[in-house]
């Protein structure tokens, strides 16, 4: 059997689960084609590492005890896609650095560990000749093409954890209190958590509001007697109104009317349109932080052997994905630069809907 050299790396933001995977291919590489028929090279800090050469050769030894650990042991950075092929001020090619880098490193494949940006530069580098494979990594679940991503299961638990947190401390002031959760394209992460946590009110980018009905739906509430309201906000939601506008009108708008985020704002009008105490929480970068959930750490180990099969089959140009259950791949063309975005008729909304969550809408 040929050796085969292999690059790891991990880009974009970071979530449970990369470790978890990492380990599941490297362990796969090694049972499925020998140790000594196997060289993993590490690349540090995503697609800046490539760029720059920042790789070192990594020993079976290195991929024991990180199932549980969180973020990722190769780090991590942001190298924006729309950048990849602008020549800045460092005089840098980013395109031509990257290519070099793999030859250099005399490297037979590269797997690429990451959401959206990073599938649009795998294909880009595919696209160049490189050998790359894929695997699917966001909390926010909008990969294209596939059913789940890791990370995702572990993010709905800990934001589930901080909606159930906050209804013991709503009740007892009688207070409505606003979880902003991280999604600024997709609901998934808040539609999940906002019904596993018992949302009254879940409010996501795909179902634009109206500030009006969200106000009813409050009061409804408080005239059956219920004192206090848990609304879930996707951090990237706008309302009827903002729909009707491109992107950046609708930031420019926002820039002139002096707000700071869509969730102050949305608690804001609340108080004034109910006259109910209304206040914002922000678990922020908790939802990506910490070991991942068992699920996770069985997902991320599927992925992983799966892209360990697709190296041993010289398979590349593909990323990794589940679809109906089963443990599969796509082509990197049908899938890089697309967004699975929520259904407003997803069953899991009109789930939410027949128990009386309103959406604003």
């Amino acid at each position: 059997m040929k050796k085969k050299r292999i690059g790891i790396l991990t880009s974009g933001g970071d979530c449970p689960g990369l470790n978890a995977t990492i380990r599941g291919v490297a362990k796969a590489c090694f049972e499925m084609m020998g140790d000594e028929n196997v060289e993993i090279v590490g690349i540090s800090n995503g697609y800046y590492g490539l760029i720059h050469n920042l790789c070192k050769d990594m020993q079976p030894a290195d991929f024991s005890g990180i199932l549980t650990q969180g973020g990722t042991i190769l780090g991590t950075k942001r190298q924006p896609f729309k950048m990849m092929t602008v020549i800045g001020n460092d005089n840098v090619d980013k395109v031509k650095n990257m290519k070099e880098t793999y030859h250099k490193q005399k490297l037979d494949c590269l797997l690429t560990l990451g959401g959206n940006g990073t599938h649009k530069t795998s294909k880009l580098l595919a696209d160049e000749g490189l050998h790359v494979i894929g695997l699917p990594k966001t909390i926010d679940n909008d990969i294209y093409g596939t059913d789940v991503t890791f990370g995702f299961h572990t993010a709905v638990d800990i934001a589930t954890d901080a909606i159930d947190r906050l209804h013991t401390t709503a009740a007892s002031h009688s207070r409505i209190l606003v979880c902003e959760i991280m999604g600024n394209k997709t609901g998934w992460l808040t539609l999940n958590a906002g019904i596993a946590g018992g949302a009254d009110i879940i409010l996501i980018p795909e179902i634009p509001y109206d500030i009006e009905k969200v106000c009813e739906a409050v009061m409804k509430r408080t005239a059956s007697g219920k004192l206090f309201s848990i609304i879930a906000v996707a951090e990237g939601v706008f309302d009827q109104e903002e729909a009707l506008l491109k992107k950046k009108d609708r930031a420019r708008k926002r820039e002139e009317a002096g707000i700071l985020t869509a969730t102050s704002r949305i608690a804001a009008q609340i108080q004034a349109g109910t006259g109910v105490d209304t206040r914002v929480c922000v678990p922020g970068h908790m939802l990506r932080g910490g070991s991942p959930s068992a699920y996770d750490r069985i997902l991320a180990t599927k992925f992983g052997v799966h892209a360990a099969k697709l190296i041993s089959q010289e398979k590349y140009g593909r990323t990794v994905a589940m679809v109906g259950g089963k443990v599969t791949s796509n082509k990197l063309d049908d899938v890089a630069g697309l967004t699975k975005f929520v259904d407003p008729k997803d069953q899991l909304v009109l789930t939410a809907k027949r128990i009386g969550v309103s959406f604003g809408d």
